[in-house]
């Protein structure tokens, strides 16, 4: 009973020997319960190859388990692939899968009293729900990232799936034919694991390995890599020794870690998804953070490493380069990483830093003495269109002022429309309203309109600005997150076709151009539309979920 903390109630005595022969059933023998039960929670599925391979891993993970002293019960839950539904109404349910992933894992959990958590991620939403449920645990548990995906070959080039989205774009636009567009599709991923670039996926396991719940060098190996089933039985092994040491989330999930996570996010050059993520869990490991602190660490971190959509490189030429662990000593000789922040290996961040191997001669994450910019990779705009703030992402940008005429959707599928038929023009601003976390509902992605766009050739010339939020996939010049929603009465609610749009990177501002009086006559005369959904889950997040400002939670 030592180390059956919770699920000695589930199995000792005999008053429990009901539960003693469910569970016999099922294969477990009395020596298996009288051990700690450590749950091995995945979400394998067959719509992606994001967490194709994820029942392989969970069984490396549940040997190491068993072989320091444990009971593995595996478990899986629920993910939706956002490149699968990206631009249909399918994408609707993505951001909404981040909250049933962490309410699923936790109610097992719970029902059960495991002792301890192994939760196995791999697409983007499945990542920061992991680490949700693990918060809400608080039992010893780690977060194991399946890896990325190898890149593709086309045409003599690495691919990923960013180049089919914007290859839409190209043939809509007469620059890439039928056929070419086939044989990429075709190329583009070529097996298991996530989106290989910069994208949410990579930019979430680096920066959770940054915070400590993931063991530092676990993330970047590939998904198809030999070592990736080594890595996973190590997990195993260690969740035992976190049972044994009573290391808990709570010791590892402290603002310092979520600080370290953040500037990994920045000198990375990750997702804008970063964003509501990370607040997501800091609201759920009782941590004070706001949007703001994005843009104030962001300002003090170098961008470091040249990554897609906007850089060089992909999730693999990481791992070749040493890791995350790279970007950990870079920022400790920033002075920029809170090294004595605890890690689930039992070191601190700083300790691992100190370890990091960096392969000689690689370029993938750059020095400090030549940065690729001095400052992160995200910013916070704030201003009479979004008063509780926005988010952009500038790695790889040198634009930093656009000015043009509005251009109003009330939809996604309208802005893609129009975008196909050349109705967008050079200095437009595409506003695309009603797609919050309350209006979609589920905060769609717009990788496909933004794809469009750079296809198109407009990625220079075209900004855009919506309540929804984009793929890590995105560049240009794409504000997301405007806040408040426009189904809530938000300023983007009230804007017109016409209407001056002003985007200002050194000043935080997003603006229109009208006077006071006439935003707030426009806003006093708007109705709210009617909910899209009035029963099922969509409704009920509709009912429970906050502002994209407060990272779209539900609790």
């Amino acid at each position: 009973m030592e180390l059956k903390h919770r699920s000695h109630v589930l199995t000792e005595g005999p008053s429990r020997a009901p539960a003693r022969a469910m569970l016999k059933a099922v294969g477990f023998t009395d020596e298996d319960l009288a051990r700690p039960l450590v749950g091995v929670a995945h979400c394998w599925i067959e719509v992606m190859p994001c967490n194709y391979h994820h029942r392989r891993l969970a069984e490396k993970v549940k040997e190491g388990v068993r072989a320091a002293g444990g009971t593995p019960i595996e478990y899986n839950t629920i993910s939706i692939s956002d490149g699968v539904a990206m631009g249909t109404e399918g994408m609707k349910a993505s951001l909404i899968s981040r909250e049933v992933v962490a309410d699923s894992i936790e109610l097992v959990a719970r029902g059960h009293l495991f002792d301890a958590l192994v939760t196995i991620s791999g697409c983007d939403k499945t990542i920061p729900g992991s680490v949700m449920a693990l918060a809400r645990l608080d039992i010893p548990g780690l977060m194991l990232y399946g890896g990325s995906i190898l890149p593709g070959e086309f045409q003599g080039r690495d691919v990923t799936i960013q180049d089919v989205f914007e290859a839409v774009g190209a043939c809509a636009a007469g620059q890439m034919t039928e056929s070419e567009l086939r044989q990429l599709e075709s190329a583009a991923c070529p097996g298991a694991g996530a989106c290989g670039g910069q994208f949410t996926a990579n930019t979430m396991a680096t920066a959770f390995e940054m915070m400590g719940i993931s063991p530092m060098g676990s993330a970047m190996v590939p998904a198809t890599d030999p070592r990736k089933e080594e890595v996973a039985f190590q997990c195993g092994q260690l969740v035992m020794e976190l049972l044994r040491r009573d290391i808990r989330p709570h010791h590892i999930l402290t603002r310092p870690a979520i600080e370290n996570a953040i500037a990994a996010v920045a000198a990375t050059g990750g997702s804008t998804n970063a964003v509501l993520h990370l607040l997501a869990v800091a609201h759920e490991a009782g941590v004070e953070l706001s949007i703001d602190d994005f843009d104030t660490i962001s300002a003090r971190t170098p961008l470091l490493a040249d990554l897609k959509p906007w850089g060089r490189y992909v999730a693999h030429d990481v791992y070749r380069a040493g890791g995350v662990g790279v970007v950990a000593r870079r920022l400790l000789e920033a002075g920029l990483l809170s090294e004595e922040a605890l890690t689930v290996t039992g070191r601190t961040i700083g300790e691992e830093a100190r370890a990091a191997e960096e392969t000689p001669g690689q370029t993938v994450i750059r020095p400090l003495s030549d940065p690729l910019s001095p400052n992160g990779g995200l910013v916070i705009l704030k201003g009479n269109l979004a008063p509780e703030g926005s988010v952009l992402k500038i790695a790889g940008k040198r634009k930093q002022y656009h000015r043009g005429p509005a251009r109003v959707f009330d939809c996604e599928e309208d802005a893609f429309a129009a975008v196909q038929r050349g109705d967008v023009k050079p200095e437009d601003v595409v506003v695309i309203r009603y797609e919050g976390p309350k209006g979609g509902p589920g905060m769609r992605e717009m990788l496909a309109v933004t794809g469009a766009i750079q296809g198109a050739g407009l990625g220079p010339s075209v900004a855009l600005l919506t309540d929804g939020r984009f793929s890590g996939a995105t560049h240009g010049l794409m504000v997301g997150h405007v806040a408040p929603e426009a189904a809530v009465g938000g300023p983007i609610a009230a804007l017109r076709d016409g209407d001056i749009i002003v985007i200002d990177i050194p000043q935080r501002r997003l603006d229109v151009e009208i006077p006071d009086e006439e935003l707030k006559a426009r806003l006093d005369r708007w109705t709210p539309p009617p909910p899209r959904y009035t029963t099922g889950v969509m409704a009920k997040y509709a009912r429970l979920v906050s502002s994209a400002s407060r990272g779209a939670v539900t609790g």
